[in-house]
């Protein structure tokens, strides 16, 4: 899970664990410690509807989410590192430079599609 997936409940009214249960067989979802970080600091620095959804977000990824450590401390680029090295089998996020880094190294990643709904594009 990235930062912009973990905000997709608020900022888009998706309620991404239902749409996951429904897309896959495995409830072991993960996000890299980058990602936790960047969503803390988006809720403490901001106080408008970014900020709320930072903290929601870093609430359902601390309290649903299996926290992986890493060493990168840029959250694309733990996400692009984890997928390489098998730590996930798919990654959830709305953002399109790095769905397109995954996708160039063979990863399949969980999008929007329409408006509430998730799908996986393969690469």
């Amino acid at each position: 899970m990235d930062t912009s997936a973990l905000m997709m409940p608020v900022e888009c009214n998706v309620r991404v664990f239902e749409e996951l249960d429904r897309l896959l067989t495995t409830d072991d979802l993960a996000a890299p410690r980058a990602v936790v970080d960047e969503l803390a600091k988006l809720a403490d620095g901001n106080n408008g509807a970014e900020g709320t959804a930072a903290s929601v977000g870093h609430d359902l990824a601390t309290e649903r989410c299996r926290i992986l450590e890493h060493e990168e401390s840029y959250a694309d680029d733990a996400l692009v590192e984890l997928a390489a090295a098998g730590e996930c089998d798919y990654v959830v996020t709305r953002d399109h430079p790095l769905r397109d880094r995954l996708l160039e190294r063979g990863v399949p990643v969980i999008g929007l599609r329409g408006q509430h709904k998730l799908a996986i594009t393969q690469p």
